[in-house]
Protein backbone atom coordinates (compact mmCIF):
# COMPACT_ATOMS: atom_id res chain seq x y z
CA UNK A 1 0.00 0.00 0.00
CA UNK A 2 1.43 3.61 -0.60
CA UNK A 3 1.58 6.16 1.42
CA UNK A 4 -1.38 8.45 -0.27
CA UNK A 5 -3.89 5.16 0.16
CA UNK A 6 -2.74 4.80 3.35
CA UNK A 7 -3.55 7.99 4.36
CA UNK A 8 -6.95 7.78 3.00
CA UNK A 9 -7.18 4.72 5.54
CA UNK A 10 -5.29 6.72 8.66
CA UNK A 11 -7.75 10.13 7.75
CA UNK A 12 -10.94 8.10 8.13
CA UNK A 13 -12.51 10.21 11.09
CA UNK A 14 -9.64 12.38 11.45
CA UNK A 15 -11.80 15.13 13.07
CA UNK A 16 -12.99 12.93 15.38
CA UNK A 17 -9.91 11.73 16.99
CA UNK A 18 -8.05 15.14 16.31
CA UNK A 19 -10.34 16.64 18.76
CA UNK A 20 -10.80 13.95 21.13
CA UNK A 21 -6.87 13.99 21.31
CA UNK A 22 -6.68 17.51 21.65
CA UNK A 23 -9.71 18.14 24.32
CA UNK A 24 -8.01 15.07 26.26
CA UNK A 25 -5.04 16.71 26.16
CA UNK A 26 -6.24 20.28 27.12
CA UNK A 27 -8.41 18.86 30.03
CA UNK A 28 -5.54 17.61 31.62
CA UNK A 29 -3.07 20.78 31.69
CA UNK A 30 -6.37 22.55 32.89
CA UNK A 31 -6.31 20.08 35.98
CA UNK A 32 -2.53 20.41 36.81
CA UNK A 33 -1.84 22.08 40.12
CA UNK A 34 0.77 24.62 39.82
CA UNK A 35 3.43 22.43 41.36
CA UNK A 36 3.29 20.29 38.28
CA UNK A 37 4.48 23.20 35.85
CA UNK A 38 7.92 22.51 37.31
CA UNK A 39 8.13 19.02 36.59
CA UNK A 40 10.16 17.85 34.22
CA UNK A 41 8.01 16.25 31.09
CA UNK A 42 9.19 14.29 28.58
CA UNK A 43 10.78 16.74 26.46
CA UNK A 44 14.86 17.05 27.19
CA UNK A 45 15.64 19.70 28.55
CA UNK A 46 11.81 21.08 29.05
CA UNK A 47 9.67 21.94 32.48
CA UNK A 48 6.02 20.78 32.14
CA UNK A 49 5.37 24.67 31.22
CA UNK A 50 7.56 24.67 28.64
CA UNK A 51 5.76 22.24 26.68
CA UNK A 52 2.27 23.36 27.36
CA UNK A 53 3.72 27.10 26.28
CA UNK A 54 4.47 24.89 23.23
CA UNK A 55 1.43 23.75 22.92
CA UNK A 56 -0.05 27.18 22.22
CA UNK A 57 2.46 27.87 19.54
CA UNK A 58 1.04 24.40 18.11
CA UNK A 59 -2.26 25.52 18.30
CA UNK A 60 -1.86 28.51 16.37
CA UNK A 61 0.04 26.89 14.00
CA UNK A 62 -2.85 24.78 13.51
CA UNK A 63 -5.27 28.31 13.10
CA UNK A 64 -2.59 29.75 10.73
CA UNK A 65 -2.73 26.29 8.30
CA UNK A 66 -6.63 25.68 8.54
CA UNK A 67 -6.65 29.67 7.46
CA UNK A 68 -3.90 28.67 4.54
CA UNK A 69 -5.96 27.48 1.78
CA UNK A 70 -4.12 25.51 -1.49
CA UNK A 71 -5.17 24.64 -4.53
CA UNK A 72 -2.36 22.88 -6.08
CA UNK A 73 -2.36 18.97 -5.39
CA UNK A 74 -0.81 16.74 -2.23
CA UNK A 75 2.70 16.86 -1.92
CA UNK A 76 2.69 14.58 1.47
CA UNK A 77 0.10 13.36 3.52
CA UNK A 78 -0.22 11.80 7.32
CA UNK A 79 2.43 9.85 7.36
CA UNK A 80 4.67 12.03 4.75
CA UNK A 81 4.41 14.79 6.37
CA UNK A 82 6.51 14.13 9.64
CA UNK A 83 10.36 14.52 8.51
CA UNK A 84 13.11 12.82 10.59
CA UNK A 85 15.79 13.90 11.94
CA UNK A 86 19.22 12.53 12.74
CA UNK A 87 19.84 13.58 16.21
CA UNK A 88 18.47 13.88 19.30
CA UNK A 89 16.44 16.68 20.66
CA UNK A 90 18.60 18.16 23.30
CA UNK A 91 16.62 21.34 24.17
CA UNK A 92 19.24 23.63 23.03
CA UNK A 93 18.24 24.89 19.82
CA UNK A 94 17.21 28.34 19.68
CA UNK A 95 13.49 27.34 19.19
CA UNK A 96 13.27 25.21 21.88
CA UNK A 97 15.43 27.65 23.61
CA UNK A 98 12.81 30.41 22.97
CA UNK A 99 9.32 28.25 23.97
CA UNK A 100 11.41 27.89 27.43
CA UNK A 101 12.11 31.97 27.69
CA UNK A 102 8.48 32.52 26.38
CA UNK A 103 6.89 29.82 29.11
CA UNK A 104 8.88 31.69 31.88
CA UNK A 105 7.60 35.01 30.59
CA UNK A 106 3.79 33.44 32.08
CA UNK A 107 5.35 33.76 35.51
CA UNK A 108 1.58 32.48 36.39
CA UNK A 109 1.05 29.16 35.41
CA UNK A 110 -2.86 30.16 35.49
CA UNK A 111 -2.08 33.07 32.77
CA UNK A 112 -0.42 29.98 30.40
CA UNK A 113 -2.99 27.44 31.14
CA UNK A 114 -5.87 30.48 29.88
CA UNK A 115 -3.83 30.85 27.19
CA UNK A 116 -3.92 27.75 26.19
CA UNK A 117 -7.75 26.98 26.78
CA UNK A 118 -8.01 30.27 24.44
CA UNK A 119 -6.41 29.82 21.37
CA UNK A 120 -6.78 25.75 22.04
CA UNK A 121 -10.73 26.19 21.61
CA UNK A 122 -10.55 28.13 19.06
CA UNK A 123 -8.08 25.61 17.00
CA UNK A 124 -10.57 22.69 17.84
CA UNK A 125 -13.44 24.59 16.73
CA UNK A 126 -11.47 25.54 13.01
CA UNK A 127 -10.31 21.69 12.76
CA UNK A 128 -14.42 20.71 13.61
CA UNK A 129 -15.59 22.95 10.91
CA UNK A 130 -13.19 22.45 8.05
CA UNK A 131 -13.82 20.33 5.33
CA UNK A 132 -11.37 17.14 5.73
CA UNK A 133 -10.90 17.03 1.66
CA UNK A 134 -9.72 20.09 1.18
CA UNK A 135 -6.10 21.42 0.76
CA UNK A 136 -4.01 23.47 3.00
CA UNK A 137 -0.61 24.28 3.16
CA UNK A 138 1.88 24.37 5.77
CA UNK A 139 5.85 24.49 5.90
CA UNK A 140 6.05 24.82 1.94
CA UNK A 141 3.98 21.22 1.82
CA UNK A 142 0.23 20.63 0.25
CA UNK A 143 -1.76 18.27 2.42
CA UNK A 144 -5.48 17.97 2.87
CA UNK A 145 -7.21 19.29 5.98
CA UNK A 146 -7.86 15.04 7.00
CA UNK A 147 -4.38 14.46 6.76
CA UNK A 148 -3.39 17.39 8.36
CA UNK A 149 -5.47 16.69 11.26
CA UNK A 150 -4.56 12.77 11.24
CA UNK A 151 -0.58 14.15 11.69
CA UNK A 152 -1.58 15.90 14.51
CA UNK A 153 -3.04 13.28 16.57
CA UNK A 154 0.52 11.62 16.97
CA UNK A 155 1.86 15.57 17.49
CA UNK A 156 -0.99 15.46 20.44
CA UNK A 157 -0.12 12.08 21.93
CA UNK A 158 3.00 12.22 21.92
CA UNK A 159 3.03 15.50 23.55
CA UNK A 160 0.32 14.00 26.34
CA UNK A 161 2.60 11.05 26.86
CA UNK A 162 5.58 13.80 27.58
CA UNK A 163 3.12 16.07 29.51
CA UNK A 164 2.47 13.02 32.13
CA UNK A 165 5.82 11.26 31.83
CA UNK A 166 6.69 12.67 35.46
CA UNK A 167 2.76 13.28 36.73
CA UNK A 168 1.89 9.25 37.21
CA UNK A 169 -1.49 10.52 38.65
CA UNK A 170 -2.42 12.80 35.50
CA UNK A 171 -4.71 11.18 33.15
CA UNK A 172 -2.52 10.23 29.91
CA UNK A 173 -4.06 10.25 26.16
CA UNK A 174 -7.32 8.14 24.95
CA UNK A 175 -6.78 4.82 23.84
CA UNK A 176 -8.02 5.37 20.24
CA UNK A 177 -5.75 8.20 19.89
CA UNK A 178 -2.64 5.84 20.78
CA UNK A 179 -3.83 3.17 18.26
CA UNK A 180 -3.80 6.36 15.73
CA UNK A 181 -0.81 7.79 16.57
CA UNK A 182 1.34 4.07 16.46
CA UNK A 183 -0.32 3.08 13.43
CA UNK A 184 1.44 6.66 11.98
CA UNK A 185 4.72 5.70 13.19
CA UNK A 186 4.81 2.70 11.81
CA UNK A 187 4.06 4.25 8.69
CA UNK A 188 7.00 6.21 9.10
CA UNK A 189 9.19 3.32 9.76
CA UNK A 190 7.99 1.49 7.36
CA UNK A 191 7.41 -1.38 9.28
CA UNK A 192 5.26 -2.74 12.40
CA UNK A 193 6.82 -2.88 15.54
CA UNK A 194 6.39 -6.36 17.57
CA UNK A 195 2.23 -6.77 17.73
CA UNK A 196 1.78 -7.41 21.17
CA UNK A 197 3.82 -4.13 22.61
CA UNK A 198 1.74 -1.65 24.12
CA UNK A 199 0.77 1.25 21.91
CA UNK A 200 2.76 3.64 24.33
CA UNK A 201 5.67 1.71 24.72
CA UNK A 202 6.09 1.74 20.74
CA UNK A 203 5.70 5.64 20.90
CA UNK A 204 8.06 5.70 23.66
CA UNK A 205 11.04 3.90 22.62
CA UNK A 206 10.27 4.10 18.91
CA UNK A 207 10.73 7.99 19.19
CA UNK A 208 13.72 7.86 21.68
CA UNK A 209 11.93 9.05 24.53
CA UNK A 210 12.87 6.29 26.64
CA UNK A 211 15.25 3.12 25.62
CA UNK A 212 14.42 -0.13 24.71
CA UNK A 213 15.46 -3.20 27.06
CA UNK A 214 17.67 -5.55 26.03
CA UNK A 215 14.63 -8.06 25.49
CA UNK A 216 12.94 -5.35 23.10
CA UNK A 217 16.10 -4.77 20.94
CA UNK A 218 15.56 -8.76 20.62
CA UNK A 219 11.88 -8.22 19.73
CA UNK A 220 12.78 -5.44 17.67
CA UNK A 221 15.31 -7.15 15.73
CA UNK A 222 16.31 -4.83 12.16
CA UNK A 223 14.50 -2.22 13.19
CA UNK A 224 16.53 -1.66 16.70
CA UNK A 225 18.84 0.32 14.00
CA UNK A 226 16.57 2.55 12.67
CA UNK A 227 15.48 3.93 15.84
CA UNK A 228 15.23 6.46 17.43
CA UNK A 229 12.84 8.01 14.98
CA UNK A 230 13.52 12.14 15.83
CA UNK A 231 10.50 13.32 14.18
CA UNK A 232 9.40 16.71 13.44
Amino acid sequence: MDHFSRSADLSSRSTELFSRSWAALRAAVADLPEPAFERPSGCTGWLVRDLVCHLVIDAQDVLITLATPASTEPTVDAVTYWHVGDESPTGEDPLDALTVRLAAAYRDPALLTFHLDDVGAAAGRAAGLADPDARVSTQEQVLTVGDYLTAYVLEWTLHHLDMVAHLPDVPGPPTEGLARARALLEGIAGTAFPEPWRDTDVLLVGTGRRPATEREKKELGALAGKLPLVIG
